[in-house]
């Protein structure tokens, strides 16, 4: 019956504009469903096809940051959740930063052991932003993905290695203008990946901030 149902589409999409409408559903259906952001937009949270978490980043950026980032690597992450164990899985120490007490009371029984979760009270300009500070290793990768981004991005810099790259989410935001300045006067280039992400149904930007022989290979 699958066929015949098949079949059917395939001749009317030759033959009218609602088949042809018809067809492209089912096949962005199926692109849908391969990306998990149907199975995500059930569950309401980051998930890919399997139920496996995500960072809530566009997809663009998830399939170039999934084949290159390295096993040896360490991330330091503003603001944690689904992305704090899907970096968990795939890098050898990740820190994260969380400022809401009680989703820290939720996540922190659930990390790994690979990760060191901290909890800093949100103060604009404070020890949140600076939080980066107080670890005497540097990082391959920041991720800006929780408040005060701006202020984020400033303290991020000092802490990154030479190879080091910052991952921010949602910088088609106008409102962190002075942090994108910020890391352009640094010396940072910028790589935006725009489109569609888990559960959302409107599409945004994640970008990659970089310099000279990085550790993605840009």
């Amino acid at each position: 019956m699958r066929n015949r149902n098949k079949t059917w589409i395939y001749k009317l999409a030759g033959k009218s504009r609602e088949g042809q409408k018809l067809l492209f559903c089912r096949k962005l259906q199926r692109y849908l469903d391969d990306i998990g952001w149907i199975k995500s937009k059930i569950f309401g949270m980051p998930v890919d096809r399997f139920g496996e978490p995500l960072p809530w980043f566009t997809y663009p950026s998830l399939s170039f940051l999934a084949g290159r980032i390295k096993p040896d690597m360490s991330v330091f992450e503003y603001g944690s959740g689904y992305s704090t164990l899907w970096w968990s899985k795939r890098v050898a120490r990740v820190v994260s930063c969380e400022h809401h007490i009680e989703w820290y009371g939720y996540l922190k029984d659930r990390v790994p052991a690979n990760v060191e979760y901290i909890h800093q009270p949100l103060e604009v300009g404070g020890d949140y932003s600076k939080s980066i500070l107080q670890f005497d290793e540097s990082f391959d990768i920041a991720v800006i993905d929780g408040r005060d981004r701006v202020n984020c991005a400033r303290a991020v810099p000092p802490k990154l290695n030479e190879r080091g790259v910052i991952v921010w989410d949602n910088t088609d935001r106008e409102r962190y203008e002075h942090g994108y300045s910020f890391l352009a006067d640094n010396g940072f280039r910028r790589l935006d990946f725009e489109g569609l992400g888990p559960a959302k149904n409107n599409g945004w930007c994640t970008s990659v901030f970089y310099r000279d022989n990085n550790c993605l290979g840009i």
